[in-house]
């Protein structure tokens, strides 16, 4: 692996800083995802920058208040707020609003599934729209932590304190609980649909294989884990957390069960945000001091992309070919990189 010395960057490393366009957003960046080839950053108020490949920003307020959540098909952003309102915005800055919270509690998760289902909560309450049909809601026994859609069929997971429901909104049948005792928050399945991981308050994850709900305990990070990304292929989870990218194996029908996870990119700093390559089998990892570095998978071979030195990086994000990176750190610099 390539040693990484912070003191001096330009030597021991490869660089493409000087192929960065930067970017001052002008305020905090909790997310960036594209749309298209325009890099959407998410501010933590109320606005959204749009950001074509000339570099050019424009400001699209989308709420009246802290932005809370976000997630990205691609076509559009679906994004919940302290307002209580859910709203989405379109490749063309266009913006709709999807649902008010009757009681105007705090939307504070949402994820989307590919055949457009929209899926958010408050409170303890998890809703789903899908097509004409009415919403459909469901209740948890405590506040709603995390929400994935499963890659096939409807069906959600809803995470919350001492685990995780199953629900399908068109089947009758009983939700599925997943349980662990401890409060789950990020929820994912796996891209073949064979495992669900949750990131728990406490500095671990959690997952079960979901053909026979056996556990998989994934410890030992120093802090929480914020961020997770599947490799291309679903092979591999990237996470946050520590001071290197840990990286556990889901190619087996096991997963992770009984090996040690693959460790990349080790700094003096803690890594803050990850996102894998759409495409190939390498990823980008944002560190808490503001250092941005492109990792091959097969033999860990770093570029850096970022120097340290600044706020930590708070969003980084693919284009669906792979060929855009964009990034934002907490204080609203940020960059695009074309590869």
């Amino acid at each position: 692996m390539t040693q990484f010395d912070p003191g001096d960057n330009s030597a021991s490393i490869i660089s493409v800083t000087d192929r960065v366009r930067p970017l001052s957003i002008g305020m905090p960046v909790v997310a960036v995802h594209f749309l298209g080839d325009q890099a959407a950053f998410v501010g933590a108020e109320e606005n959204v920058a749009l950001v074509n490949k000339e570099g050019e920003i424009s400001q699209v307020a989308v709420h009246s208040g802290g932005i809370l959540c976000v997630a990205s098909d691609g076509a559009r952003l679906v994004m919940g707020g302290d307002d209580g309102k859910l709203v989405a915005l379109d490749k063309k800055g266009e913006i709709t609003l999807l649902a008010t919270d009757p009681k105007r509690r705090w939307i504070d998760n949402v994820a989307l599934h590919p055949d457009g289902a929209v899926a958010w909560s408050a409170g303890k309450t998890a809703f789903v729209r899908s097509g004409k049909a009415e919403d459909k809601s469901f209740e948890v026994p405590s506040t709603v932590g995390g929400l994935a859609f499963a890659p096939k069929g409807l069906r959600l997971a809803i995470a919350h304190y001492n685990g995780v429901t199953l629900w399908f909104p068109n089947m009758a049948a009983n939700a599925e609980v997943l349980e662990w005792a401890g409060s789950h928050l990020g929820v994912v399945f796996s891209p073949d649909n064979k495992f669900l991981v949750t990131a728990m308050h406490e500095p671990a994850l959690h997952g079960w294989r979901l053909a026979d709900h056996r556990h998989m305990r994934m410890t030992g990070y120093p802090g929480r884990v914020r961020s997770m990304s599947w490799s291309a292929g679903g092979k591999a989870l990237a996470t946050s957390g520590a001071d290197t990218v840990i990286m556990w194996p889901f190619a087996s029908k096991d997963g992770p069960m009984g090996k040690e996870p693959a460790m990349l990119a080790p700094l003096q700093a803690r890594v803050a945000v990850v996102a894998c390559h759409p495409r190939q089998d390498i990823l980008a990892a944002g560190y808490s001091d503001g250092t941005i570095l492109m990792v091959r998978l097969n033999d860990g071979a770093e570029i850096l992309v970022r120097k340290n030195g600044t706020a930590a990086v708070s969003a980084l994000g693919w284009n669906a070919k792979g060929t855009l990176l964009a990034f934002a750190a907490e204080d609203g610099d940020a960059g695009l990189l074309e590869l």
